[in-house]
């Protein structure tokens, strides 16, 4: 049997069908058919391998290849069958009493292409239109289910920070800190995947990485990169040794019974220079100022603008989230069951912060050379502004 912490209530999934269902409606979309492993586990609370075929009125049909009895003990779904492949999907539908669809709703932000033809050749007389955006503004949204599981992987994200002091030492490779803390995080519960949803998007717990290493870029959407263990993964922890007086970027996610909490320290063998020490504090100032502006109500583009002009007026225009053409052009981003979720504190994006988002506002200087500094904490949006349940101190922790 599933354990009661990963166990998603029935109320909860018919609340989210509900929600799917009447952006069905309001699209004109006969139907849904979920494939993607994260929507997947939204919707039928099962991640088993499968289809959730929902209806724009009516009970959701769960098919599922592998495994099927599992999938039948994990979702609180009603209606639940097997089947060996995609093709069966119309014939079970048809034998069920679904009405074939006229318009079909897919996930095309992530189908791959080779799939998207396979619907296409088995669902012939239905026109497809893309769903992806309906889902992802309804899982932005958390429940008081969603948050308790995002409260409680902050918690676990403090104790692994926490944790730090005790394994950092100068000469240390930064891989074998990595490894020794990723171990401490498998240890109270991490469950050891975190999932991204842009396409070639990767990540083994997150970043860490010391001095010079934490400014190397990346192929990833991160301000950080790091030199990573070799060019095929080319980003994370290397093998470069941790010295002293040099910030050390802990920014590791902690993934509990699916949620995530994104937490980024900043820790030291010894003080920094004068001038990194000025550019963490001025990086709390503007997170603070985010706690203040990040209201029910706001638009996200804007408050992209408010920090990057904060960033300027502190004098960091040139080091804010990247250096160059290539600094990323967001300053925060949601998250749930995935890392980049809606919604995103980034240029142009017009997008209105409800109660109930959940982001990790992530300030952070890069330093070509020295290294990074920043802070990343993930926060609730309740009517009063945000909730941050870190209890992890912000400011740099110097160790003698």
């Amino acid at each position: 049997m599933a354990s009661d912490s990963v166990c998603v209530p029935s109320e909860e999934l018919q609340s989210r069908l509900a929600k799917l269902q009447k952006s069905l409606a309001e699209k004109g979309i006969d139907g849904a058919l979920i494939v993607q492993k994260t929507d997947l586990f939204y919707f039928a609370a099962t991640s088993q391998q499968g289809w959730l075929y929902v209806p724009v009125a009516g009970k959701p049909m769960l098919m599922v290849f592998k495994e099927y009895e599992r999938a039948c003990r994990e979702s609180p779904l009603e209606n639940i069958v097997s089947l060996v492949s995609l093709k069966e999907i119309p014939a079970i539908l048809a034998r069920y009493g679904y009405q074939p669809p006229a318009v079909l709703g897919l996930e095309l932000d992530v189908l791959p292409t080779n799939l998207y033809f396979q619907y296409r050749a088995n669902f012939k007389d239905a026109r497809i239109e893309d769903i992806s955006l309906e889902i992802r503004l309804i899982r932005a949204v958390k429940s008081e289910f969603e948050l308790e599981k995002i409260r409680a992987a902050i918690k676990l994200s403090d104790t692994v920070a926490a944790h730090v002091p005790e394994l950092l030492v100068v000469g240390k490779t930064e891989v074998a800190l990595a490894g020794e803390l990723e171990a401490y995080a498998r240890s109270l519960g991490h469950q050891g995947i975190v999932r991204m949803r842009m396409w070639g998007s990767e990540l083994f717990y997150g970043h860490l990485m010391a001095g010079d290493d934490a400014a190397v870029g990346s192929y990833l959407a991160s301000p950080t990169g790091g030199t990573g263990v070799s060019s095929v993964i080319g980003q994370g922890a290397g093998f470069r040794k941790i010295g002293a007086n040099e910030p050390v970027l802990v920014d590791y996610v902690f993934a509990l019974d699916g949620y995530i909490s994104d937490h980024t320290r900043i820790f030291s063998i010894g003080r920094l220079s004068a001038e990194l020490e000025a550019a963490h504090e001025a990086m709390l100032e503007i997170q603070n100022e985010m706690k203040a502006q990040a209201r029910p109500g706001a638009v996200t583009g804007e408050l992209y603008e408010l920090m990057v002009s904060l960033a300027q007026k502190k004098g960091y225009a040139e080091n804010f989230m990247g250096v160059g053409e290539k600094r990323i052009r967001f300053t925060g981003h949601g998250v749930g069951l995935e890392l980049d979720e809606f919604p995103f504190i980034a240029k142009g994006q017009q997008l209105e912060l409800q109660k109930g988002m959940v982001i990790a506002f992530e300030p952070k200087t890069i330093f070509p050379g020295r290294g990074v500094v920043g802070i990343e904490n993930t926060h609730l949006v309740t009517e009063d502004g945000l909730e941050s349940p870190s209890r992890f101190p912000d400011e740099i922790t110097v160790l003698p």
